[in-house]
């Protein structure tokens, strides 16, 4: 299964890139619209064309950060934002990073690794998280793909991944999920042990 920089690099040239909604996904413009706290450090990773990052960066938030292992997504991204800081832009595997910060945002990134790395992931988020960190966002509550992303799960399944690092905070069907995704999406927050 190739899911390197090259694999997603691709897709965004091709625009071949369906989990794309062209805006903030609905049950995230909900939960940032609560934050209050403009000097938050936000990572998003796997943030594509990030539309997330675009609606807090508007919204006074000046410390997001998107990482991509796709340089087109995130020349998309800058085009479309110019004024988003470029040291803000990561070019780099999540895995790699070396940075805290206060909150991550998960959009699509948990079910586009490679299913062996869930673990991993949840592992890395715990340690880019400062004390008291979150991470929050969305995850496919149904069985999708086995061989290509998205790939899916179950509450259960991910549970198992977040607790040894998370205190679970919400763990529900996302309400205001976009008409497809509708039944099919948990809307998270977990914080940090």
């Amino acid at each position: 299964m190739d899911l390197s920089a090259d694999f997603w690099d691709n897709r965004y040239q091709s625009d071949d890139i369906g989990w794309d909604l062209g805006e903030v996904s609905p049950p995230l413009k909900a939960y940032f619209d609560q934050l209050t706290n403009l000097d938050l450090k936000i990572l998003i990773p796997g943030g594509g064309n990030s539309y997330e990052a675009e609606y807090l960066y508007e919204k006074g938030f000046k410390n997001v950060y998107v990482i991509d292992l796709s340089k087109t997504a995130l020349d998309n991204f800058k085009k479309r934002v110019p004024s988003f800081p470029t040291s803000n832009l990561i070019l780099n595997n999540f895995f790699d990073l070396d940075q805290t910060f206060d909150l991550i945002i998960e959009q699509t990134f948990f079910c586009a690794i490679n299913p062996s790395l869930r673990g991993d992931y949840a592992k890395k988020v715990s340690e880019l998280l400062n004390v008291n960190g979150k991470v929050a966002g969305l995850l496919f509550d149904a069985v999708l793909n086995t061989t290509h992303p998205p790939f899916g799960g179950d509450k259960t399944e991910y549970l198992g991944y977040f607790k040894p690092y998370f205190n679970i905070k919400v763990m529900k069907e996302a309400h205001n999920s976009i008409k497809p995704r509708a039944g099919r999406e948990l809307f998270f927050i977990f914080q940090k042990k």
